[in-house]
């Protein structure tokens, strides 16, 4: 079985396209975002249609929750600054984003073998918590064993990586972080998301069993950034896109 992952797309529409044209030439048998869909571009509305279009299912990000109770008049379409961003989510798409999950959960049966799939946006604990390739690894383990997670996607730090770590119980355990489809931070301005694969041998004894693939997908710079600076966003948002800082 082939799953697709990605996560903190944040309205870069030019990023989002490229992204879903390469995904969609992986014959991918299930689809998910891990959240913030919104933030820091002028797309957002155009992004959380095509996600719903699709039927991908979504958690909630940091970003996405900061509709809530969000009070938009014209003014506040026009003031400089990144709230601006959030201003423009229709209201019917706020409504959306404010009923999405907190995490996504899915089991597999490997035989006698389960194995369990957690999804969150920050960590399993909290939407804004970040889950670090330092992060301590016993804390890391302790809360993968109160979420019963043998696999854990995250997003919201923008950098990827895929971490095994072997539990007291002498199973390994792997931590996913899908990077960031709109806003990368790891130097590569590319956008990234993930590829899973799990067939019949994949299994928690064996580290190597379990298949990853991280996908770079290239997009128009100009165009995101072209959108941040003919916006009342802070034009630092564009010069973050080329950095991937």
């Amino acid at each position: 079985m082939k799953i697709a992952l990605f996560s903190d797309v944040h309205a870069n529409l030019p990023a989002f396209k490229a992204m879903l044209e390469d995904l969609d030439e992986q014959t991918a048998d299930a689809i998910y975002c891990l959240g913030d869909l919104i933030g820091y571009n002028v797309w957002p509305n155009e992004v959380i249609a095509e996600i719903r279009k699709r039927g991908i299912a979504t958690l909630a990000g940091n970003h996405d929750l900061k509709v809530e109770n969000l009070i938009t008049t014209p003014q506040s379409l026009s003031e400089p600054g990144k709230k601006y961003a959030y201003h423009l989510v229709e209201q019917h798409h706020r409504d959306y984003l404010l009923t999405l999950p907190a995490h996504i959960r899915l089991e597999f049966k490997q035989g006698s073998e389960k194995l369990n799939i957690v999804m969150a946006h920050g960590s399993t604990r909290s939407v804004d918590e970040y889950t670090l390739f330092d992060t301590e690894e016993k804390q890391v383990l302790e809360m993968m064993e109160e979420a019963n997670a043998d696999l854990l996607f995250v997003g919201h730090s923008h950098k990827p990586y895929h971490r095994i770590m072997e539990s007291s119980a002498g199973v390994f355990k792997h931590v996913i972080n899908l990077g960031s489809v709109g806003k990368p931070k790891d130097g590569d301005s590319r956008g990234c998301y993930v590829m899973l694969t799990i067939d019949k041998k994949s299994s928690v004894s064996d580290p190597e069993s379990i298949k990853v693939e991280f996908r770079r997908v290239a997009y128009d710079l100009n165009m995101a950034s072209q959108g941040i600076l003919e916006s009342p966003l802070p034009d630092e948002f564009a010069q973050g896109l080329f950095e991937a800082r």
